[in-house]
């Protein structure tokens, strides 16, 4: 190893462990350890052009272990991303570009939002699967146009998390050759040593899964770390993973291998001893030598050709390939490629249908309009209706399929889904029963915060699923949803409501959950584009202002339509409102949510087979909610429906004593 890549490594080091220092919190350990992997693989294989961070056939890089964020602050700063050394200096502080862990969309050049152990492994396998499928699809002879690989960097914790078993089984088994783990192997977590609750052989389990497996005893050897790597990308048919035994906190004499340089700054006088026993000898702090800055800046005007070269090769592929190249670009552009608000097909059905299955005609309405459909299910298309039909499947065999099979595996699919999103030029969606979502949460939760256009299509939405019983039938699950900023819930009533819900998901900026029925619903006329808005009056009452107000959801719509109707034979004048998408309707104008929900009408009766969680906002003081407030049974849906008072009549009966109580 040269000097100047021994004085590159500890430039690392030294920032990342000054940066956690003046922000009083962080975790130096895991930057310092692996600053030597980190180095070699940014330095001599990482193909980036950080003058153009989108660039399309770069490399993704996943720090999956995100609580080790300043060592990728350090590299975005010397790799000369925009990351000024005051944005270092501001580590974890209001406002900055650098928060304690990594953010998507935040800070330029991070590629997703890690933090969460284990998940940037599952977000990598999205990232390789996208570029496989899209390689699959757009290069030709003497055109690899989509040519390169992704890389992430783990610690132990990552790896105990189930959802990186989940994830690693599935990569293996798709034999996804441009996938590389780089393992932080330091035997140490929070509590101390992982030989506490990790004693296991990584590799035997990895070789187990079908993934290539190295391991380098030398984290500070970046020959060997370099000479691995080299061998990964060699290894097309599987992906990889490098053990690399680190020491975490490496340069703190008397932290270095312990507990203690995990999670807290190392001190001024720890940090002290480091640079001096590091052969540090710059007395500012944040200081990065000349000669480290000048040699970063040539790596990074090398890296800077690649892309030149692509776009010389991509100016080509347009001559000589232009249809493809159209589709191309059409695939990598964020809005649709036709108008579906006037597309009349789009929103012309009949019959009365379970919204699972009023899903799959859209959905392959869709596929046929929309080229860069991908997705798939957790081992359930045959009941959650998710299979593009004529699309054919992904394979170990044939990477061309547009159909995803990821097994019994949610959480990692939820976080695959998340890295094809980022990947570009794909519109992901996956699918699973809504009790399930429990699984799927984690992964949602950042999807809403990185803003991913992800639909997750979420069927058996109640305790319509029947025989099934409460473990399958969700109730909780709703509310839950609905408490993730960012996300789009949408509980569709008919084919007309499901068709819309599809359309929001397909045009908001961030993730949408079609939370759809098993049992058949009945297609309704009043249905339809009002469904855009939220919530809509699909039958109004007689007189001006309603006595009362009914609002519902998915498969309680019809229940409301029937008990007006009841109402107004008692001389009870109600209103029906469709509420599919709360968090569209709060998005309307005062004006419009007054036209559907005067602040004068008081009775108001809210009714959903789920949890009454969150919808006395809608009701107030004097209105009620009929819900569920315990799990379901197993027994026929009807059955169900009617023991807890899903029923016109019982929505009727509570209509008539809220305007009793008001009276």
């Amino acid at each position: 190893m040269q000097p100047i890549d021994q004085l590159a490594i500890n430039t690392i080091r030294i920032l990342s462990a000054e940066a956690v220092q003046k922000a009083k919190s962080g975790h130096p350990g895991l930057p310092m350890g692996a600053a030597p992997a980190a180095y070699a693989l940014w330095s001599k294989f990482l193909k980036i052009n950080p003058a153009n961070p989108c660039w399309k056939d770069r490399d993704r890089f996943v720090l999956s272990a995100g609580h080790g964020s300043t060592l990728i602050y350090s590299l975005l700063h010397l790799f000369g991303y925009g990351l000024e050394i005051e944005d270092l200096k501001n580590f974890r502080q209001l406002g900055s570009l650098t928060p304690g862990h990594p953010e998507y969309g935040h800070t330029t050049g991070v590629e997703v939002t890690t933090g969460p152990l284990g998940q940037g492994i599952a977000n990598a396998v999205g990232f390789a699967w996208a570029e496989s499928y899209l390689a699959s699809r757009f290069n030709k002879p003497g055109f690899e146009i989509v040519d390169h690989f992704t890389y992430a960097l783990c610690g132990d914790g990552c790896l105990m998390e189930g959802i990186s078993a989940e994830a690693a089984s599935l990569a293996g088994t798709l034999g996804l050759g441009k996938l590389i783990l780089l393992y932080d192997s330091n035997n140490i977590t929070i509590e101390g040593s992982t030989g506490i609750a990790f004693r296991e052989d990584a590799l035997k389990r990895f070789d187990a899964y079908g993934w290539h497996v190295q391991r380098v005893d030398d984290g500070n050897d970046v020959s060997s770390i370099s000479q691995a790597i080299e061998s990964a990308k060699e290894e097309k048919g599987k992906p990889s993973i490098i053990e690399i035994k680190t020491i975490i906190g490496y340069g703190a004499p008397n932290k270095q291998g312990k507990a203690s340089a995990h999670g807290e700054p190392l001190g001024a006088d720890e940090l002290a001893l480091t640079k001096k026993g590091l052969g540090w000898d710059y007395e500012e702090d944040f200081f990065v030598p000349e000669e480290v800055r000048k040699h970063f800046e040539i790596i990074s005007s090398e890296k800077a050709l690649e892309e030149d070269k692509w776009n010389r090769l991509m100016k080509s592929y347009s001559i000589e390939h232009p249809e493809d190249f159209e589709q191309w670009n059409i695939w990598h552009e964020s809005k649709l490629p036709l108008d579906l608000l006037t597309k009349e097909d789009f929103w012309s059905y009949e019959g009365n249908l379970a919204t699972r299955i009023s899903s799959e005609q859209v959905l392959n309405k869709l596929s046929n309009w929309i080229p860069n459909l991908i997705g798939g299910s957790a081992d359930l298309a045959p009941s959650t209706k998710t299979l593009m039909k004529g699309k054919g499947d992904f394979s170990p065999e044939d990477h061309s399929g547009a159909n995803l099979h990821f097994g019994i595996r949610e959480h990692a699919m939820t976080a695959i889904a998340n890295g094809m999103s980022l990947h570009g030029g794909l519109r992901p969606y996956i699918a699973g029963f809504f009790v399930f979502s429990d699984y799927m949460k984690p992964a949602i939760r950042l999807a809403a915060m990185m803003k991913l256009p992800v639909t997750y299509i979420m069927t058996h939405d109640s305790i319509g699923v029947g025989e099934d019983g409460p473990t399958h039938q969700p109730i909780e699950h709703l509310a839950a949803l609905r408490s993730i900023p960012g996300l789009t819930v949408v509980r569709p009533c008919d084919t007309h409501e499901t068709a819309a819900g599809w359309y929001l998901a397909l045009t908001r900026k961030g993730p949408t959950a079609l939370a759809l029925s098993r049992q058949n619903l009945p297609l309704m006329p009043e249905t339809g584009k009002g469904a855009l808005r939220g919530a809509y009056v699909i039958k109004d009452s007689v007189k001006e202002t309603p006595d009362i107000i009914l609002i519902a959801t998915g498969s309680e719509v019809q229940l409301i339509l029937k008990a007006a109707s009841l109402l107004k034979e008692k001389g009870v004048n109600a209103r029906a409102i469709s509420a599919p998408s709360l968090e569209v309707f709060e998005e309307q104008d005062e004006s419009y949510k007054e036209s559907i929900l005067p602040n004068k009408v008081r009775a108001r009766l809210a009714v959903e087979a789920g949890a009454s969680f969150g919808w006395h906002k809608y009701t107030g003081l004097d209105g009620d909610v009929i819900g569920m407030e315990t799990f379901g049974a197993s027994a026929p849906a009807d059955l169900l429906f009617k023991k807890f008072g899903f029923d016109a009549e019982r929505v009727a009966e509570k209509a008539v004593e809220i305007l009793k109580r008001l009276s």
